[in-house]
């Protein structure tokens, strides 16, 4: 029995129960639920970006939709072309533009498109990451630079009506890779696809965290000077993990825009990007399978709440967020554990915000 708990504590289990849970849903979901939870499950993996810069390193981005938005908005500049077959996008002619745009272009190819959803975020988060860690900017101060961000790139999209769809963004597409987007079999394959990336993407960020680097990120987060005075260069660290996490979002972006069919500049705001922390802080920062759990959980909560409460379902959201700061610190998987040392089951070695593994 002992071996038994032993099994369960483990999260690489909880993992492999959600994502056969998700292999197995749409047998039991509708067409309309199995699209809504594959956008929970990008979100997801933009969550597991995020718990590696905050929950595991200590930074607290405020921003992180903006990646996600460039992520989103590269592959809805590759749909939106090709429903276009040639021509110029309807958006741009009411706009009283001729002629496409030179740096449209290269979405016109799906292949280029997906690498340019993970290739902007990440460039853009290595200059921010450069200048700011560089001059060891951190704490609330990279908080609040990170919401002006997000403000900056909201503003731009929006103002930039004939190039980006402005307030509208970018919606009405077709089809994607010659597949059209209205056929039940192409919402399945993308849904699948989404859940294959979750996998891949919690495989990458628990190899890491399972390494040396997993422990310097922790040792930053837990105390940067020490790092420093022991000869690491913590500016580094957390350039490459903010930038992993920016490339994260940009992907799920990338896979979230075909299953919902649009994308605004509201997604690249601030109320977006404090809903992204909520999950992981909800779920449980720190662990990983939190992210997974929170990112899914929360959004699942808010449609629920929203479908039968629209006019309170925020507050809902908000209250459950106190909630978990007042009372459950850790989380999720943190009241999880403590429940299950209470019953005698070994502490699993996941990371919590407050030891290292």
């Amino acid at each position: 029995m002992n071996l038994l708990h032993r099994i369960k504590s483990k999260e690489k289990l909880v993992f492999l129960i959600i994502v056969i849970g998700l292999v197995l849903a749409p047998l039991f979901l509708s067409e309309f639920r199995t699209n809504l939870l594959g956008k929970f499950v990008a979100y997801a993996i933009l969550a597991l970006g995020l718990d590696l810069i905050w929950g595991y390193t200590g930074i607290m981005s405020l921003g992180h939709g903006v990646y996600f938005g460039l992520g989103a908005y590269a592959m809805a500049m590759y749909l939106k072309l090709e429903a276009a077959k040639g021509k110029l996008p309807d958006f741009m002619s009411w706009s009283g533009l001729e002629v496409l745009p030179w740096f449209w272009a290269p979405f016109a190819n799906g292949a280029a498109a997906m690498v340019l959803a993970i290739l902007i975020p990440t460039l853009i988060a290595f200059v921010i990451g450069y200048l700011t860690f560089k001059n060891r900017i951190q704490g609330v101060y990279f908080s609040i630079l990170s919401q002006a961000l997000a403000i900056i790139f909201v503003v731009l999209f929006v103002g930039q009506q004939a190039y980006t769809g402005g307030t509208n963004g970018l919606t009405n597409y077709k089809s994607i890779m010659g597949f059209s987007l209205a056929d039940d079999t192409t919402k399945l394959v993308l849904y699948y696809v989404t859940v294959g990336l979750l996998v891949l993407t919690y495989t990458i960020c628990r190899v890491l965290v399972k390494r040396r680097i997993g422990k310097i990120l922790i040792a930053i987060r837990d105390g940067e000077n020490r790092v420093r005075f022991s000869g690491y260069n913590p500016a580094t660290y957390k350039i490459f993990v903010y930038c992993l996490s920016a490339a994260f979002a940009g992907l799920a972006g990338a896979v979230f825009v075909p299953q919902v069919g649009i994308i605004s500049p509201a997604e690249m705001g601030i109320v977006p990007s404090i809903e992204m922390i909520i999950w992981v802080a909800i779920g449980g920062r720190g662990t990983l399978i939190g992210a997974v759990i929170g990112a899914i959980l929360v959004n699942a909560l808010k449609s629920g709440v929203s479908e039968s409460f629209p006019d309170v379902w925020s507050y809902f959201i908000g209250f459950a967020f106190v909630g978990v700061v007042l009372f459950m610190p850790e989380g999720l998987v943190g009241l999880a554990r403590k429940f299950a040392q209470r019953l005698g089951v070994p502490k699993s070695k996941g990371v919590n915000p407050s030891e290292a593994a």
